[in-house]
């Protein structure tokens, strides 16, 4: 038996379809505008065309540590990659105050043989430029596989597990060393303090020269390094904006990344 239908019951049943398909989507970007009432966790995105990475605000922050060391130390971006998969491997890129025996920090260096008292190597600055100084010594660290160079710096039970974190370790140094721009994006809770806690831009500053030497933009991916290191830094010093080379990022949690336009140079990376 075929049913027939009257052309006044087909135009309702597609206004009916026409007006469901529009309210679902203005409920889907209305909630997307709408603050969540159960407010997300600080948290960090790299993205490079190796694919995504998210971190929290520790692992980003030292994570940019790595990289502003290595640009201070004018070494090449595979040093960064094994520096990486090292901290990967060690410490899952956190600063731990515990670990075998006397093992501490990003690298799980001990002071027990000679790397430094345990308040130093709790400093990331200081234990990166440690375990680059030893990597430099190693012959050909550029060209031997990434395991064979780190273990002939960490002198670990089981050097071999360094090689599984190498594809990881390359997408964190392409981003965090300003190869790639607009890689890291990191968003943290505002906050409830009225008013809200001024952005201590001089204190970021002061703590980058630490890591990189200086705050000199000399080239565009010096630039964008520096500016991976504010991002990831951002909560530590309030900051809610940075911006450079005509892109800006915002502390805005219904922005996607960095955003095109803004008055900022290619020479200065501003903060706010």
């Amino acid at each position: 038996m075929r049913l027939r239908f009257s052309r006044g019951v087909i135009t309702i049943a597609i206004i009916v379809i026409v007006l469901a398909v529009g309210i679902s989507v203005g409920l889907f970007h209305l909630l997307k505008k709408t603050t969540p009432l159960a407010v997300p966790e600080a948290h960090c995105t790299v993205r490079t065309p190796l694919g995504e990475r998210y971190l929290d605000p520790e692992q980003a922050e030292i994570s940019a540590t790595i990289a502003a060391v290595a640009a201070r130390r004018r070494l090449p971006e595979r040093a960064a990659v094994i520096a990486y998969a090292t901290a990967l491997q060690e410490s899952k890129i956190y600063n731990l105050a515990w670990g075998d025996r006397d093992s501490v920090g990003v690298f799980q260096q001990r002071a027990s043989q000679g790397w430094g008292t345990k308040k130093q190597l709790m400093d990331p600055v200081y234990a990166t430029n440690k375990f680059f100084a030893a990597l430099v010594k190693v012959k050909n660290y550029r060209k031997m596989p990434l395991a064979d160079a780190a273990q002939a710096v960490q002198r670990s039970a089981g050097g071999y597990a360094y090689a599984q974190h190498e594809e990881e370790a390359k997408l964190l140094a392409a981003a965090f060393t300003g190869r790639v721009p607009h890689a890291v994006h990191c968003w943290y809770p505002p906050g409830k303090k009225t008013p809200a806690p001024q952005p201590r831009t001089a204190e970021a500053r002061k703590q980058l020269a630490r890591a990189l030497g200086s705050t000199a933009v000399t080239s565009e991916r010096r630039g964008w390094l520096i500016a991976a290191w504010s991002v990831s830094h951002a909560q530590k010093y309030a900051l809610r904006q940075v911006g450079y080379a005509g892109a800006t990022w915002k502390n805005d949690m219904t922005l996607e990344g960095w955003q095109t336009g803004g008055k900022s140079t290619a020479t200065q990376v501003d903060l706010s």
